[in-house]
């Protein structure tokens, strides 16, 4: 929503209000998400939340669009080792639960069927193709790019704050998750390497 380019200070307002309403949002949603919570907590007020972004829809977007980007930026995709690629997913759950929460709220609020995001906001063409690609080289098991991906990033997300059976924690001990990991990667490696 922001138009001109913003001071210093309107730039550290406006990161302040992210990181508050990063976390706003993932306890509470966005139907329970409150802007008073969040205007008090980043040490603003309302004009300007409003001003950076339009509505508490438009607030919620530019934290969900963020984190879809932070994913695909920060964990890239090796579709010729999806299980180190699952395991990178599950370490970057564990960094930042409240990420994978922001997507759980969307798909209960907003998208509970179908692709989680329009398709111009899917970011998912280049895993497609990588897929794609790896499939052709031999390398991963013949099926729709789409579902292996799928596959693949529910696995990484067996324990992540959204399980319903179990959610880790980065607290817990170091050897617990390697046991994770290791039990990760030898299940995705096998469900998903061809022959």
């Amino acid at each position: 929503m922001v138009d001109q380019p913003l001071t210093s200070r309107g730039a550290a307002t406006y990161k302040r209000i992210l990181e508050v309403a990063t976390q706003e949002f993932a306890e509470h949603g966005i139907a329970g998400a409150r802007i008073e919570r969040i205007v008090a907590a980043a040490r603003t007020n309302k004009a300007q939340l409003y001003a950076y972004f339009g509505s508490k829809e438009g607030l919620f977007d530019a934290i969900f669009f963020g984190s879809l980007e932070r994913i695909v930026n920060v964990v890239p995709i090796d579709a010729t080792d999806l299980a180190d690629w699952a395991v990178r997913l599950y370490d970057e759950y564990l960094r930042r639960p409240d990420l994978i929460r922001l997507a759980t709220w969307a798909r209960l609020e907003r998208r509970p069927t179908g692709h989680l995001v329009d398709d111009p906001n899917r970011l998912d063409d280049g895993k497609l193709r990588a897929i794609a690609d790896a499939q052709t080289a031999g390398l991963v098991r013949e099926g729709d790019p789409f579902d292996l991906m799928a596959m693949v990033i529910a696995m990484s997300m067996a324990w992540s704050p959204v399980s319903n059976v179990y959610a880790a924690t980065a607290q817990e001990p170091p050897e617990l998750h390697e046991q994770r990991r290791a039990l990760l990667r030898e299940s995705v490696r096998r469900a998903t390497t061809a022959g």
